[in-house]
């Protein structure tokens, strides 16, 4: 008989779904509480349910003039309006980083536990809302697309594929070059072609001109939510620090200890967020601060806002 996982080191599928009754605690609505991540700034990017376009009619009085098709009243010289149908659901696209980056955790949880219960109460709190779930799920080897579908059965394929690429994390694993982050970033873009919302959690490892791309092709079309994950150690290294680091094929001990490695990985950590909130500011799409040092839960909730027992 195996010895039952750490739920700080690995999650299994049993895990996961023990989320969905704490889902309801957190809230994607458009009007966000005010003490919510989401609200100000980027309140605006948090859409409920678009409008699909149903069918051009004859003006009658009493229409909004806000709903004339212009184009169309001076093409034919007789007002027209735009009538639109409220959509049933909208596709919701999970992007969640499993690669060996996200193995790692200093205080409470690994990375890529915290990310893979983020997205787990995100994907129940979506359906809950009668929205479609999907989501790409990748590793340093290669990654699943799930497409978004209004079915128990995609949400259940989603936590499994989810639950065992955190398994497969494992400190002993063979050193290989990981994926790119612009592959499933792009994989994401073709999927999710509009009025979708699509949420990634991801330590952003790796991040680029064409992961900017691809991110910057998504929110064009669609909301778009980036869950940074951190540990506290990116903030603070431990003076006495020891790693071995390695970059798919060579391997190398990094004293932490030495000032001037202490520094150049301080350099590399806030170049790296510092392209994350640049692309934040300039293209107005929240980035929400995940760390390893807290359970999941509350802090989805007091970034994100309770929302209760409502659906």
């Amino acid at each position: 008989m195996s010895e039952p996982l750490d739920p700080r080191i690995h999650v299994d599928l049993a895990h996961l779904r023990a989320l969905k009754g704490r889902a309801r605690s957190i809230t994607f609505r458009p009007r966000q509480p005010s003490n919510s991540i989401l609200n100000g700034q980027h309140a605006s990017k948090i859409k409920g349910r678009g409008l699909n376009f149903e069918e051009l009619r004859h003006y009658a009085i009493g229409d909004d003039v806000r709903t004339i098709d212009w184009k169309v009243t001076a093409r034919t010289g007789t007002p027209y309006v735009r009538v639109y149908t409220e959509e049933r659901d909208r596709p919701v696209l999970l992007v969640v980083d499993q690669r060996m980056s996200m193995f790692f955790g200093s205080k409470l949880n690994m990375k890529s536990v915290t990310a893979a219960e983020a997205a787990a109460l995100s994907a129940f709190r979506v359906r809950a809302k009668g929205d479609r779930v999907g989501g790409i799920i990748f590793d340093d080897t290669g990654m699943t697309e799930i497409r978004p579908q209004s079915s128990a059965r995609a949400l259940n394929r989603f936590l499994d594929d989810l639950a065992q690429a955190n398994c497969r994390l494992n400190a002993q694993a063979p050193s290989v070059r990981p994926i790119p982050l612009s592959q499933p970033i792009k994989a994401a873009a073709r999927i999710a072609k509009s009025g979708g919302l699509v949420i990634v959690f991801s330590d952003f490892d790796g991040w680029d001109d064409a992961t900017e791309k691809s991110l910057r092709r998504i929110a064009q079309h669609n909301e778009l939510i980036l869950f940074s994950v951190s540990d506290p150690t990116s903030q603070q290294l431990p003076p006495d620090l020891n790693m071995i680091v390695s970059d798919g094929e060579l391997q190398a001990q990094v004293n932490v200890g030495d000032e001037t490695v202490r520094r150049r990985l301080a350099e590399y950590s806030s170049g790296r967020l510092k392209s994350l909130f640049d692309f934040s500011g300039k293209y107005g799409v929240p980035v929400v601060p995940l760390t390893t040092a807290e359970e999941t839960l509350p802090q989805l909730v007091r970034l994100l806002g309770g929302g209760g027992a409502r659906r």
